[in-house]
């Protein structure tokens, strides 16, 4: 009798292929409220130094992004897909080799998924898919 998996949800290749558009647009997203974030925090803090009082667009903008954000990342996870580095755009998609649990791994800037390792293993231990 084979082990539990860790993960409900295995992609096949074709199945994690198909999600990659999605993935980009997300990720481009997920990047820009990111840098959105970190400016609107840096100038908050500014003017919280100052004694300033805030409130407003310059409170609700950060809130809208910040929860947008948590709608993106709701979305990976009820997918199970695993984001390891927004900066690199690193994915890992649960899925079976043999009855084995791995990830397909996909980094953004490559065309296609080409790549798996094992859950423990990580980046490093990439292998090429035959």
């Amino acid at each position: 009798m084979s082990a539990p998996h860790e993960f409900r949800k295995h992609y096949s290749l074709a199945e994690a292929r198909a999600l990659l558009p999605s993935l980009r647009l997300w990720l481009a997203e997920l990047r820009l409220l990111q840098r959105q974030l970190d400016g609107s925090g840096e100038r908050t803090a500014e003017l919280l130094a100052e004694g300033r009082d805030l409130g407003g667009e310059r409170v609700n903008k950060p809130l809208r992004s910040m929860a947008r954000v948590q709608e993106l990342l709701a979305e990976l996870s009820t997918r199970e897909l695993q984001l390891k580095d927004l900066d690199r755009g690193l994915v890992d998609f649960p899925s079976l080799r043999g009855d084995r649990e791995v990830f397909l791994c996909w980094e953004d800037g490559e065309d296609d998924i080409e790549f798996w390792h094992d859950l423990e293993t990580g980046f490093a231990g990439r292998e090429r898919l035959e």
